[in-house]
């Protein structure tokens, strides 16, 4: 039989990696979300991921670092989804749906990390790594304004006080995540995200109004 080659020896190996740290990443996950970041030890991240210490110090040298990676991975994807929000074409109204429902299935792709940013940010921190999770929300809230200023810009949108309009787009969203967190029964879903965005953004629809006040002059 012909040997392995070494481009296909490597690509397996880079392969085994990838599933080793995913499964150090999601058993911690799992252990922060429903322990608490202080209570989970090395000891049960290995166990829970069917690997050794040292395997574990190799990918993410500490506990401390797995926590890291763990937060970074979500919010970068995040950071990346708002800056092409703002960038890309559309509408305003079409790029708010986007900015808002891709944020909404961020958080639902990654509810136990989220789980556990929750109960870091409102409660003890744990003797967990500062992260800067008030630097995201800045960021999104930034994000959903600037698109609101242009829609009112461009005739989009009615001129309206943009700093409660962007309250009340990410007031919709920010409900709709914790409700999965803590009600799931209750839950909106995505389909039930885009019926509220699409009541708040009624609101400051320009043609919608303009159709109401012909309607009430008659």
């Amino acid at each position: 039989m012909p040997r392995e080659g070494t481009v296909a020896k490597k690509g397996r190996k880079e392969a085994e990696a990838g599933e080793v740290r995913e499964r150090l990443l999601s058993g911690a996950t799992e252990l922060f979300a429903s322990k608490g970041y202080a209570a989970t030890t090395v000891r049960e991240i290995v166990e829970r991921a069917g690997v050794t210490k040292p395997v574990l110090y190799y990918y993410f040298r500490s506990k401390e670092g797995i926590y890291l990676d763990l937060m970074r991975e979500p919010f970068s994807e995040f950071a990346a989804l708002v800056r092409e929000a703002v960038l890309e074409a559309g509408s305003a109204r079409e790029r708010l749906f986007r900015l808002c429902l891709r944020a909404y299935d961020i958080f639902i792709e990654n509810l136990d990390a989220a789980r556990v940013m929750y109960s870091i940010y409102y409660g003890p921190p744990q003797g967990a790594p500062f992260i800067d999770f008030d630097a995201y929300h800045r960021c999104f809230q930034e994000a959903v304004l600037q698109v609101l200023r242009e829609g009112v810009r461009d005739g989009e949108f009615r001129r309206v006080d943009l700093h409660d309009a962007t309250w009340a787009v990410i007031g919709a969203v920010n409900v709709a995540m914790e409700a999965e967190l803590c009600h799931p029964p209750q839950s909106l879903g995505r389909d039930g995200v885009r019926r509220v965005l699409e009541t708040v953004l009624a609101g400051i629809d320009v043609k919608r109004n303009d159709t109401g006040d012909k309607g009430r002059k008659r």
